[in-house]
């Protein structure tokens, strides 16, 4: 059984594979259900999304300045919605076939429905995403958000907004994990940067957006 490697505030914890249990010891819900895929059919989506989506490098800005990352983003969804996030604005493309494909997976592993999915592609370990909550005023309050994994293994962090308790999920290649409940009120997350890898990674996050 795939064991799934958590630490709580710098202390190591093994647990067995259990896609019932909360990560979150308190103020949120975060679940794991494990690869969604098996090993080919995770190597052909992978091969996919980095070679066929509309990948673009994402921009903020902040204090003023107009900043552009190397990490790139794809916005996809049921219309053309518009998400506003560090103070940039962005209109989602439609679905792809695939795409459409990959979010009824994942709403029926789930049990939960999404109209819109926000992509990122991380080359290497040296790109990643600092602390935040995605809480934006376009998104379904307290809905849920679920995140797809293909390509390196990489560490999604949590961080409690009052206590600064930690906890470290390692996302597997085609790896499956969904946030809900007031996890987005209470806990910042974030992928830390690493030397360590040196392959790309993609993940998908589908959300709701309210038109």
């Amino acid at each position: 059984m795939r064991m799934i490697c958590i630490f709580m505030d710098m202390n190591l914890f093994d647990l067995p594979f259990d896609p019932s249990r909360n990560l979150l010891p308190y103020d949120g819900e975060v679940y794991y259900y494990g690869k969604a895929y098996d090993q080919a059919s995770a190597d052909q989506l992978f091969s996919y999304l980095l070679r066929d989506i509309e990948w673009k490098h994402d921009e903020s800005i902040i204090m003023g300045k107009h900043i552009v990352t190397k990490r790139k983003v794809a916005w996809y969804g049921d219309q053309g919605f518009d998400y506003t996030y560090s103070n940039t604005t962005k209109k989602a493309l439609l679905w792809t076939v695939q795409l459409q494909e990959l979010k009824d997976t994942v709403e029926q592993k789930t049990n939960e429905t999404f109209n819109s999915c926000l992509m990122n592609l991380y080359h290497s370990g040296e790109e990643g995403v600092s602390w935040h909550s995605d809480g934006e005023k376009a998104l379904k309050r307290h809905g849920a958000i679920a995140s797809l994994s293909f390509g390196a293994e990489r560490i999604f962090a949590f961080k409690h907004k009052d206590t600064k308790e930690r906890i470290d999920i390692l996302l597997e290649h085609g790896g499956l994990l969904i946030m809900t409940g007031t996890t987005q009120s209470n806990w910042l997350h974030s992928i830390p940067k690493t030397k360590k890898i040196t392959t790309p990674r993609i993940s998908l996050t589908f959300r709701t957006i309210i038109a």
